[in-house]
């Protein structure tokens, strides 16, 4: 085997793997916001106590209110440093698993060809990531921790993040925009700059559920607390819900028997998932998927998605390969990805078409037809099955 076909691209190989990375990064700016916050937040008000303390104490108060608005400055200072020590243990962790991955994705580079077996054990390493992605996005998060734990890679993936939001995607699930509303609390300002509309889908359907209980007043000023403050992107879907009011939720009218409907829930959960994975720039499909497409669009033609399943799997078909791309497992997944693109063809020797478009070798076909005994002016076809009169196929020319 030539160097040219053994030598490592590195770049090419982390294309699946900027996740790795940008997930932690994410996690830390949220930490250093969060530390900013309360910081600025803290200092505004001990500063503004220090000075109305020094003011009273400059015209003769009484020394007990200056101590005691000094013991509470004391107080409110430590607990920023506690507030301040726990994010600071939290971007230590963070920036161990930076370190870790970077370090991971660096040995990649160190290897040389593809046949080392340092690549190997690379691949297999992120073979078992993909796995833990696969199994965190799929719901389970316990067997996603023991794989995780099993093979030592706790740090190179992301089990509790996922896992937070496996929790409140299961809520939205069943009926309870709690945990949602304070997810979005927490990332309030990363939602506004990404211009989501989660929050406001929230409220929406807090007010649906007012409006389904039979509470028109609790509904309407919750409307004006929550709803009209969005009026300015969403006037219109504010409108119809302020109509709900005068709808039942068994009205069989649109487009009011959609906002009472239970799908409302799902389509909550999805919106929520979809706006989690974009705000930490995570995929929207497992990389599992990902990965398995590249490898499956090197292997697709047009006859992999044709009326016949695969030569395995057909009864009538005398072949005994099995395409992945036909297979049952991966046809679904490859249904939607591009087609190979072959510089070169192979073709068996003196070819010729059917009359279905399949093109054989003529040998081929006169072998199989001997094997099975087929009458003198008979062919079948050794993929479908059907069976031809010889004077019916056509040669073929390549040109």
């Amino acid at each position: 085997m030539s160097m040219s076909t053994t030598k490592l691209n590195a770049e090419s190989h982390l294309l699946l793997d900027q996740p790795l990375l940008r997930l932690p990064h994410e996690l830390l700016r949220k930490t250093f916001k969060t530390s900013q916050k309360h910081f600025e937040r803290d200092q505004n008000i001990i500063m503004t106590g220090v000075k109305e303390a020094a003011t009273k104490a400059m015209a003769g108060g009484d020394p007990e209110d200056s101590i005691a608005s000094l013991d509470t400055m004391i107080n409110r200072m430590q607990g920023l440093k506690r507030k301040l020590e726990s994010l600071h243990e939290d971007e230590k962790v963070l920036q161990e698993h930076s370190r870790k991955r970077i370090s991971h994705l660096q040995d990649l580079y160190n290897i040389p060809s593809l046949v080392d077996e340092g690549y190997d054990r690379w691949s297999r390493t992120r073979l078992d990531r993909l796995l833990v992605d696969f199994l965190l996005r799929a719901g389970y998060g316990e067997s996603a921790k023991k794989l995780a734990q099993e093979k030592q890679i706790e740090d190179l993936v992301d089990v509790d993040v996922f896992v937070q939001c496996a929790k409140v995607e299961a809520s939205l699930r069943k009926g309870s925009t709690v945990e949602c509303l304070a997810w979005c609390q927490e990332n309030k300002n990363s939602l506004r700059k990404m211009k989501s509309t989660l929050e406001f889908e929230l409220r929406l359907q807090q007010f649906i559920e007012l409006v389904r209980a039979g509470q028109p007043k609790e509904a309407t000023a919750y409307s004006k607390k929550f709803l009209v403050p969005h009026s300015e992107n969403h006037l219109k879907d504010i409108e119809k819900a302020a109509a709900l009011l005068a709808f039942r939720p068994d009205t069989p009218y649109q487009p009011y028997k959609a906002m009472y409907s239970a799908d409302r829930w799902e389509f909550l959960a999805n919106t929520f998932v979809n706006t989690h994975h974009n705000l930490y720039g995570l995929p929207s499909r497992p990389l599992l998927h990902i990965a398995l497409s590249a490898g499956l669009s090197a292997l697709k033609t047009p006859s992999c998605h044709s009326s016949v399943a695969s030569s395995s799997s057909n009864t009538a078909s005398s072949t005994t390969s099995l395409c992945p791309i036909c297979s049952k497992e991966l046809n679904a997944l490859a249904r939607h990805v591009p087609y190979a693109h072959h510089v070169r063809s192979s073709v068996e020797p003196d070819p010729v078409v059917l009359p279905n478009g399949r093109i054989y070798g003529r040998e081929r076909l006169e072998e199989l037809a001997s094997k099975l005994g087929l009458p003198e002016e008979k062919i079948r076809d050794p993929t479908t099955g059907e069976e031809w009169d010889r004077s019916t196929i056509r040669k073929v020319f390549i040109m």
